[in-house]
């Protein structure tokens, strides 16, 4: 998760190295990558450990990235992909292209469900929400049915290269099952625009060009903590939220093994969860030694986690997507 502009003051200065420094190149999305999101901050920390050269390459929203690295194949120039979620690990698990990370499971986590996956380590997670704004929606529709029969206007992030476009599909699906294609149907008139992925979602609603987004019930705090801005929250839906977690993986085919395992332990590290709250603004995978940030204790706690398993999601996608199509196209 990602938010423009407003937090350059916290990007450090990346070290310039020697020729000879070896290098590790991390796919990532986008927005983790950009000046404004975790990938500055945490390649400066990883840096003053390493000895190395850390690259982050930005290749898109979440499954534009998954989509770029089965065409590039054994041959990618990868050592470590940043940004795919559960819904996405089981054809990324299939393509055989990761390789173990040989962790060990903890119960030091934050994480509100079980994980334990030999190929990809969880480092932050969150529950899909729609965010308006209060100054401009007094009363936001409580469900997916109250939505549809309202005149608000949305917009959404396309599931073919967007995680939380993606997420939206399996929210919808493990809600309403068999019924999610007539609950597409009745939404199709109230979608304004689908984006390639999340910033442009997000830009469009900040213009007032929707009455809400679709993102994460953690937006709010980057309004508030970076902008002491109070106006934007998330719709709490009875249905319950689905739960997203980010994942990280090691490529079966990097040319630097033991850099890509320091990295996949780093990502558990207090140097790099420490940083996620405030600039990737979602909850960070391991517990923080000095809590969450405060504007953290004013975000909606859904009552109900919805979450499919990997396999699961996996097994939905094709028939959610054309659900999905085929109400958008009429």
């Amino acid at each position: 998760m990602k938010y423009t502009s407003m937090l350059a003051g916290l990007v450090l200065a990346t070290p310039v190295w020697a020729a000879d420094e070896p290098v590790l190149t991390v796919y990532a999305y986008d927005s983790f990558t950009s000046d404004w999101g975790p990938g500055p901050v945490v390649e400066a920390a990883f840096e003053a450990t390493c000895g190395c050269d850390l690259q982050f390459v930005g290749a898109g929203d979440g499954a534009a990235l998954l989509s770029r690295l089965l065409l590039e194949g054994a041959s990618t120039p990868a050592d470590v992909v940043l940004g795919l979620d559960g819904n996405l690990t089981a054809q990324a698990a299939a393509s055989g292209l990761f390789a173990p990370h040989g962790l060990i499971a903890t119960t030091a986590s934050a994480l509100p469900v079980p994980y334990d996956d030999a190929l990809f380590v969880p480092f932050d997670w969150g529950w899909f929400a729609f965010v308006y704004d209060k100054t401009r929606l007094a009363t936001p529709p409580d469900s997916f049915a109250a939505l549809a029969a309202s005149d608000l206007k949305v917009v959404i992030e396309d599931p073919r290269s967007s995680t939380p476009g993606l997420g939206l599909l399996m929210w919808v699906k493990a809600a309403y099952g068999d019924a999610a294609a007539g609950i597409w149907t009745d939404l199709a008139d109230n979608i304004v625009t689908v984006t390639p992925g999340w910033s442009e979602a997000y830009g469009m609603f900040l213009a007032g060009e929707a009455d809400m987004v679709l993102s994460y019930t953690t937006s709010p705090a980057y309004h508030l903590i970076a902008e002491n801005d109070a106006t934007k929250a998330a719709a709490p839906f009875t249905e319950g939220h689905y739960l997203q977690v980010e994942v990280a993986g090691k490529l079966a085919a990097t040319d630097q093994p033991e850099l890509a395992d320091a990295f996949i332990a780093f990502i558990g590290s207090e140097a790099f969860q420490s940083v996620i709250p405030e600039t990737n603004w979602m909850y960070p995978a391991k517990p923080l030694a000095a809590g969450l940030p405060e504007g953290f204790s004013t975000l909606i706690q859904p009552e109900k986690s919805l979450l499919l398993g990997a396999d699961a999601a996996q097994a939905a996608r094709d028939g959610a997507l054309a659900e999905w199509r085929t109400a958008l196209s009429r």
